[in-house]
């Protein structure tokens, strides 16, 4: 008999009876709280026996799922026909809802690869965040844009093809034109694809798969092509090109040295490793092609707590590959994992080969495996040192800046408004948000001002306030909630001013939408006038209680002073202060938010402008130029075919278009 005594269900009777009906066949199943909200996904081969498993003695179930069955309220089930299914819809499911409960790889939507454009005639290798079905060659994931960097960096000084990041569509367009290559050309950089004659088609393709076959560790044959490529300039007398090319090889030389890690197998393979404390876990990957390391990447893992080895690197060979271009035909894993056969399985359905799941205990791979784990403590430390030593200087400056201010409690939620425009002109605001002391980037908020002409700051940000807190105040109401439950006095509901506990969070408030989640302090950027006017839109609204301070700074930004409505005086922030740290990084950020938008704007409205001028482009026609160029100068950069073949425009038109820009 199920236990439903320790869990949120409204009526345990129809749900035991909807979990007695649940099929002894391969699925998978959804807990949701009573809100609906999905708390974890999971599969089994024995629904029915997988999902009563969770209503037994509490006693038996680890602290995170007790903490996950308390807030069951309601299920729902997708029946597959294999464990297989069950599998990739599981995967597919987590990451689509990225549920609370589930381990989940961090940021996994957004790591970085390199990508080289085989299809194009002159084939780029720059970085992206997207794997799409293009006929490019795909090589990573890197855990962070600055480890893709370096590889680019280094790949193009050894190889010269267009420079990742300088040689856009548009610049490489213009220099065909002019017939003259850039710097990077004279730097031996670039091998200057723009220009025509100095190097055909056919070698620049060569350089590119090259560059592939580097990726792939395949080094040997890339030694062997250059080898051939110097004693041939050698033999035509060309030394000095024969020099460059010596010189490439003891650079690919020295690479190919430290890279070897295998003396006795040349195969491609992945060794993965992990490093876990108090539910913190990273795992470390080696990418070792043709025998050679070619890259070593450390990714963070979320929610492993109670979760068991095998659980933990299931998740992650799941998640890790499901996104991953290419699968090498041997993984080596530092444990065995949950259902190895079924993840074998999809994983050679995926890479179009046998792929073997490997858990060596001795020799060389063995050896390799204790090399990963060993990156992944070192990764791990490293990482638990910047979480701690954030969150020491994020409680030292709080704790400041509420004894600065006299306020009641630590302030936790910290809203930042700025204003920017240019002479009046595309006037804007931002709110960034801190909890904690941390940016909170979900939200920020950025406004178009509305009511107020010309650069007049004091106005703009009484509508601003007048906007943010009239929205908390309707989200309030919607819930039946007066102002004065949920915020009397800041800070009011927190467990303790010397804690950042995310415990200490009003439970009522997790109920609102976003617009009602109040702040504990107010910054204003700007002197007394903005700061007026920011607490008389507050209180109009009802919400005087919340303490409202203007960050004044010095000519240079080199000043942080705190000013407060009630007093004549501010409060100047030493510059050895811990609060001036935080309350600087803060209003950095609203400037930062702030200008972005109003640059895309007025980015925005000079192109606009500048084609209005012109006759025969019509709103139609504008639309479609800036989406096919981007901005006015790659328009003015794009032949007369180029323009002709945009929707809308014809020969003619882009013919006068190019002779007026």
């Amino acid at each position: 008999m199920p236990d439903f005594s320790y869990t949120a269900i409204a009526d345990p009777l129809a749900f035991e009876e909807r979990l007695r009906r649940v099929p002894e066949t391969p699925g998978v199943y959804l807990w949701k709280d009573a809100k609906g909200e999905l708390l974890y996904v999971g599969k089994s081969k024995k629904l029915r026996d997988r999902m009563r498993s969770y209503f037994g003695a509490p006693r038996g179930l680890s602290g995170k799922t007790r903490r996950m069955v308390s807030q069951i309220a309601d299920f729902d089930l997708i029946l597959t026909q294999s464990e297989l299914e069950a599998l990739l819809l599981e995967m597919n499911l987590i990451k689509q809802h990225r549920p609370r409960y589930n381990i989940l790889l961090k940021d996994d939507k957004s790591y970085p690869y390199i990508k080289v454009t085989l299809p194009e005639a002159w084939p780029r290798i720059f970085s992206t965040r997207q794997v799409l079905a293009d006929g490019a060659r795909y090589f990573g994931p890197y855990a962070s844009a600055g480890s893709v960097y370096l590889a680019l960096n280094m790949l193009n000084r050894l190889f010269a093809f267009r420079p990742p990041y300088e040689c856009k569509d548009d610049k490489f367009s213009h220099h065909r034109k002019l017939g003259k290559p850039c710097l990077y050309h004279q730097m031996r950089r670039c091998l200057g694809p723009c220009v025509p004659d100095l190097v055909s088609q056919a070698e620049y393709r060569a350089t590119v798969e090259a560059v592939c076959r580097f990726l792939e560790g395949k080094t040997a044959q890339v030694l062997q092509a250059i080898r051939r490529e110097m004693e041939a300039a050698s033999d035509e007398l060309n030394f000095e090109r024969a020099a460059y090319l010596r010189d490439r090889i003891v650079a690919i030389e020295k690479i190919s040295e430290r890279q070897q890690v295998l003396r006795t197998v040349d195969e491609d393979q992945d060794v993965i490793a992990f490093a876990r404390e108090d539910g913190s876990a990273v795992v470390q990957v080696l990418f070792v092609r043709g025998g050679k390391l070619v890259n070593a990447e450390p990714f963070t893992l979320q929610g492993t707590e109670d979760e068991s080895d095998a659980t933990l690197l299931a998740s992650f060979v799941t998640q890790f590959y499901e996104s991953a271009p290419n699968v090498p035909p041997t993984l080596l894993l530092a444990d065995h994992i949950e259902e190895p056969l079924i993840i074998a399985a999809w994983l050679a359905k995926k890479a179009g080969q046998k792929v073997e799941l490997s858990v060596p205990r001795r020799g060389e791979k063995k050896q390799l495996v204790e090399l990963a784990a060993t990156n992944a403590r070192q990764k791990l430390d490293e990482l638990r040192q910047q979480w701690l030593n954030s969150e020491q200087r994020a409680v030292a400056g709080l704790r400041e800046l509420r004894d600065l201010l006299e306020l009641p409690a630590l302030p936790q939620r910290i809203e930042c408004y700025d204003i920017s425009n240019t002479q009046g002109q595309h006037s804007v605001a931002s709110m960034v948000v801190f909890e904690r002391g941390e940016p909170q980037a979900a939200a920020y908020r950025r406004f178009k001002i509305k009511t107020v002409e010309g650069a007049n700051d004091v106005a703009s940000i009484h509508e601003v306030l007048t906007r943010r807190f009239k929205r908390a105040a309707e989200a309030i109401a919607d819930c039946g909630l007066p102002i004065a439950d949920l915020s009397q006095e800041p800070g009011a509901s927190r467990t303790s001013d010397d804690q950042l506990d995310t415990s200490a969070i009003n439970n009522q408030q997790s109920t609102i939408e976003k617009w009602a989640d109040l702040p504990d302090l107010v910054l204003i950027d700007g002197g007394k006038g903005q700061v007026n006017a920011a607490v008389a839109a507050m209180d109009a609204l009802g919400f005087a209680q919340i303490p409202v301070v203007g960050v004044a700074k010095g000519p240079d930004r080199n000043r942080f002073d705190l000013v407060r409505p009630d007093s004549e005086s501010v409060i100047v922030l030493e510059r050895t202060s811990r609060a001036i740290n935080l309350v600087q990084r803060i209003d950095e950020e609203a400037h930062r938010f702030a200008i972005t938008y109003h640059r895309k704007l007025r980015g925005k409205s000079a192109l606009k402008s500048s084609l209005e001028e012109i006759p025969g482009i019509g709103p139609k026609r504008k639309k479609a130029l800036i989406l096919a160029f981007g901005s006015l100068d790659g328009i003015r950069n794009a032949t007369v075919d180029e323009l002709a073949a945009v929707p809308g425009m014809t020969k003619k038109a882009a013919e006068e278009l190019k002779s007026l820009l």
